[in-house]
């Protein structure tokens, strides 16, 4: 009898249903696009070294960064499998007169991150021990520098050096921590004799697996602090562990902010179904006198309309799932991120719409349930 008078009222069951269906789709297509979203800066600082520790070097005026010993002396930590020098520098590009940036690094990069070749290869052992001119180059360079060419084995000059490029980086996603897309890495020696300088600002530590993190940076500090007389305000140690656990926690904290924003489209909603439920009972008043004086009892009546309320609010629930996952998968086609529709987000979506039916409509089911038979049939 509940389905019947929803059935029969089509419209207004759509319209009262509205709200419902808004406020659950924004919740799911909400949450569904923080989750891509978090997935994919995951996936990129994964990608990036979640097995790593960043050291940069801010340094001081007698000593701007760290020397080839105080790098070895970081190889000797236990739990370190391999040390990455990196230098960042800027030069003229060889076609534009716009300036490029210059990364020296050393074959352990490359060795670490086998992902990080779209085509050719990476720097070698020998290429950094013999100090070889060879360069691996950004994806977009390649593009710039060689259209409708193969890169490979091509020269550039770079501040009067000529390199023979070796190797192209795969493409950086909007999401990549930092772009390699137009960037140029030749061996950190020739780097230092390119850019002028004999130190190194920046080391990559890459860890085993199952080492202790935590160990490691303790002895990572104590090698910096005897390299810059226990001056800790020069250099930073970031472990890209910590990084995902901050991501995550974001990502926590933002879902239940947007769920709380979203919960209030489901209490207009609510509000919506319960006023057209009032609006029912006293268009029925004839009816329910009427079973009234047939023997239903008041807990009959006021369940009629409660079911009433509920189915209004889970068929609302329903398609606004179904809305808010297809918003939610253009959303991500979009932003060019993962979809990954959550049970976590349908069962609260769902939960609270069931709860909304039960709230807002048990008053109304209640006044029919008072209603006096007499005086409804009188009114009629």
């Amino acid at each position: 009898m509940a389905w019947l008078n929803i059935s029969a009222n089509r419209m207004r069951s759509f319209l009262t249903m509205l709200g419902i269906v808004i406020g659950v789709g924004a919740i799911i297509a909400l949450m569904t696009i923080v989750n891509g979203a978090t997935a994919s800066i995951n996936e990129e600082v994964s990608t990036f070294g979640a097995d790593r520790i960043s050291i940069q070097i801010q340094g001081t005026e007698q000593k701007a960064g760290m020397t080839s010993e105080e790098i070895a002396d970081l190889t000797e930590i236990e739990g370190v499998r391999g040390v990455s020098p990196t230098l960042q520098g800027m030069v003229a590009s060889p076609v534009s007169a716009d300036d490029i940036s210059l990364s020296g690094r050393s074959e352990v990069y490359f060795e670490q991150t086998p992902d990080a070749l779209e085509k050719g290869r990476g720097l070698l052992q020998a290429d950094i021990e013999q100090e070889t001119p060879v360069a691996v180059i950004g994806a977009e360079l390649a593009n710039q520098w060689f259209p409708l060419e193969d890169p490979i084995n091509k020269e550039v000059t770079l501040n009067g050096r000529t390199f023979t490029v070796v190797g192209v980086l795969a493409p950086s996603s909007s999401f990549s921590v930092t772009s390699v897309n137009e960037l140029v890495m030749i061996p950190y020696p020739l780097a230092q004799r390119v850019l002028g300088v004999t130190t190194i600002n920046q080391t990559d530590l890459y860890m085993e697996a199952g080492a202790d993190a935590n160990g490691i940076v303790d002895q990572a500090t104590v090698v910096l602090r005897n390299a810059f007389n226990q001056n800790e305000d020069v250099y930073s140690v970031t472990n890209f562990e910590d990084a995902l656990a901050s991501i995550d926690q974001i990502n926590s904290m933002l879902s239940m902010l947007l769920v709380g924003i979203a919960s209030i489209s489901l209490l207009v909603g609510g509000i919506g179904i319960m006023n057209m439920m009032l609006v029912s009972v006293t268009e029925r008043t004839s009816e329910i006198g009427l079973r009234k004086a047939l023997g239903a009892s008041p807990g009959y009546i006021q369940l009629q309309f409660l079911l009433e309320s509920i189915f209004l609010s889970l068929l609302g629930g329903l398609i606004g799932i179904g809305f808010g996952a297809a918003l939610a998968f253009l959303a991500s086609l979009a932003m060019g991120i993962g979809f990954t529709l959550s049970g976590t987000s349908i069962v609260i979506a769902a939960g609270f719409s069931m709860i909304i039916g039960v709230i807002f409509g048990f008053v109304p089911a209640r006044k029919a349930s008072r209603l006096n038979p007499i005086e409804a049939l009188r009114s009629a």
